[in-house]
């Protein structure tokens, strides 16, 4: 079996970084990803959840912000949970490679430099 998902879209909004009890970084975002319906000519756009964890998910929480391009590496995650009496599912990409694709001010090799060297620090 395989699960890897492979998404392009913008942040909605900034990243939301925390410290886990046992000390293990988790960052959180949303990215929408343009879907146009050429038939009906009407753009939507899905919403996805993606989750980064320990070092990914400094860098992430550090140099991505709200309406930043990326791409994102992962297997999809489903949980069912029970609220209110009612089934429900969670669905979000666990990212296991985060490429920010535009870069604002700096120069793309200046930004992945630094954090390559960030990573495997």
């Amino acid at each position: 079996m395989f699960n890897k998902s492979f998404l392009i879209g913008r942040l909605v909004r900034d990243p939301e970084m925390k410290v886990t009890t046992s000390g293990i970084t988790v960052t959180r975002f949303t990215v929408a990803i343009d879907r146009y319906r050429k038939k009906e000519g009407v753009s939507n756009a899905d919403f996805i959840r993606i989750v980064c964890w320990r070092r990914l998910g400094e860098i992430c929480g550090q140099y991505l912000k709200k309406g930043k391009l990326v791409a994102i590496e992962g297997p999809l995650h489903v949980e069912e949970y029970e609220k209110d009496g009612i089934q429900r599912e969670s669905i979000e990409i666990v990212a296991d490679n985060v490429q920010m694709l535009d870069w604002g001010t700096e120069s793309a090799t200046e930004q992945s430099e630094e954090l390559i060297e960030r990573s495997h620090a």
